[in-house]
């Protein structure tokens, strides 16, 4: 008995140590942060009402450019009401209510070794966070840092320069439309990049094509100090327009929308009249071509239809969903379907590289969330849907539980590309004769392929003469090889000799 009465309590102390060390192990897992942030008055004089960030990254660029899609880092979030310059905004495990965070919970982040930077985004009219035109940000800060670390938000992100030169310049247009449906100035933005032989040859007039650069691509990458190469046939030369989409809810499309406004119209009735005074184009529907790729591919491809009669063709490659049946391999109209998974309770993939998925839509979704405004995914909300009661678009799907909301989803009826043209098909037939052209791999990065499938169906079904590539192999990015862009410059410049045999005429 003494033995066991002996045994039995070095035992109970063993297990005592034990519980001991579990819970001082646990406790050190478990990281306590207390960020404290404040605005300098001097970057700006008013409260402030938004969103702040902390951003952590371990790579050596300043956290503030980040995240990137595919290999995004953590961040926590908070929204302020009237934040006064020079007060505390604390971030902190002890105080997390209110507190957004991705991809967890700041209490279980691992930053040690992390480089850490806050933001605010004060300029309500960008889209982007860390570099945002006036969005302030402090300093950056190593974790773990020796005290309490303290953000001071003391500069704001400059204004980006265009770069003019002697073949690109920029267009600046102000548009009343949209000023007067935003209560604000609002400015559309292109470059225009001229041709080899503009300057040599003053009286040549000149055929555009009007390109939309994808998500995230402005005018910005029309800067070139070169011309516009003319190795085409018979030396047929485009003045070349790169559109900026850019809108503080994202990707606008050019779609006329009740929440980015009539930029669709604004095209058409206040840009290209404005482009078409300052240079020498060729002001005639069949001298009016399109193209865009991604984002910018849907955009081409809604504008040529939307606009049958201005526009005399589109190259549209790698177009975000033409078909919501198949939006991103969901279906938006069908009952009891889910943004996350799918029906067999799988999760949904958003995007894929070499056969592996390297995105799933829930995480890119919170991802979106936590940053705010201006992402890739509720720029389509922003596009498509209705405004709501808060002036904000409405929701297509519930952002904790994926669930799709189909009324919604009913009135994204009239963006959606293949039940246009099948609507309309008896008087918009005739105006797209040899117009439409849409390029996509069946591998596409984004699984944009099954809409673009849905869409060559419905248009050899109702007999249009479109041309729907699916490029066996390619994804979003290889798509577009050499031997592609080569054939479908030809195709343009056959479309353009066709109403215009007489060209150049001088």
């Amino acid at each position: 008995m003494r033995i066991q009465s002996a045994t039995k309590a070095r035992v109970a102390k063993t297990m005592l140590i034990f519980s001991a060390l579990f819970l001082l192990c646990d406790f050190a897992a478990a990281a306590e942060w207390n960020f404290k942030v404040r605005f300098d008055k001097n970057t700006q004089a008013e409260p402030y009402t938004g969103r702040v960030l902390v951003l952590f990254s371990r790579s050596s660029r300043e956290p503030r450019f980040g995240p990137s899609w595919f290999t995004p880092e953590l961040f926590v979030a908070r929204d302020v009401t009237n934040w006064k310059p020079g007060e505390t905004l604390t971030f902190s495990t002890a105080d997390t209510d209110g507190m957004l965070a991705y991809p967890k919970p700041l209490e279980e982040m691992d930053l040690d070794g992390y480089r850490a930077q806050a933001i605010a985004r004060f300029n309500p009219h960008d889209r982007r966070i860390g570099t945002g035109v006036g969005n302030g940000y402090s300093q950056v800060v190593k974790l773990p840092a020796d005290e309490t670390p303290e953000f001071v938000i003391d500069k704001l992100a400059p204004e980006r320069k265009f770069r003019e030169s002697k073949w690109s310049k920029l267009l600046e247009v102000h548009s009343k439309q949209l000023s007067d449906f935003h209560d604000r100035d609002v400015t559309m933005k292109a470059a225009v990049i001229l041709p080899a032989s503009y300057y040599d040859k003053p009286n040549r007039r000149y055929p555009t094509l009007f390109n939309i650069p994808g998500f995230g691509g402005t005018h910005f990458s029309g800067q070139t100090s070169k011309p516009v190469s003319k190795n085409n046939e018979r030396g047929v030369e485009f003045i070349r327009v790169i559109l900026d989409a850019s809108c503080p809810l994202g990707h606008h499309v050019f779609a006329d929308s009740a929440n980015n406004g009539p930029v669709g119209t604004a095209l058409v009735e206040e840009l290209i009249p404005a482009f078409n005074k300052k240079f020498r184009s060729i002001d005639q529907p069949t001298a009016r071509l399109l193209t865009g790729h991604s984002s910018g591919g849907w955009s081409s491809l809604w504008i040529q239809v939307s606009h049958p009669d201005f526009f005399g063709g589109t190259w549209s490659t790698a177009p975000d969903p033409v078909d919501f049946r198949d939006f991103q391999r969901i279906n938006l109209y069908r009952k009891a379907e889910n943004m996350y998974v799918d029906a067999d309770k799988k999760r949904r993939p958003l995007a894929r590289v070499n056969g592996q998925v390297r995105l799933w839509y829930k995480g890119f979704a919170d991802m979106e969330w936590v940053l705010g405004y201006g992402g890739q995914l509720h720029s389509f909300e922003a596009a498509f849907s209705p405004r709501g009661k808060d002036g904000k678009p409405l929701l297509v799907w519930d952002r904790k539980t994926g669930t799709v909301n189909t009324e919604v989803a009913k009135t994204w009826e009239k963006y959606d590309i293949r039940l246009v043209l099948e609507r309309n098909w008896k008087t918009l037939g005739p105006k797209l004769a040899g117009k439409l052209h849409v390029y996509m791999g069946d591998e596409d990065t984004f699984y944009l392929d099954g809409a673009t499938v849905l869409l060559k169906e419905s248009l050899e079904q109702i007999d249009s003469d479109a041309v729907v590539e699916i490029h066996e192999g390619k994804d979003h990015g290889s798509l577009m090889t050499r031997k592609l862009r080569d054939r479908l410059r030809s195709d343009m410049v056959q479309t353009f000799l066709k109403h215009h045999p007489e060209w150049p005429g001088n």
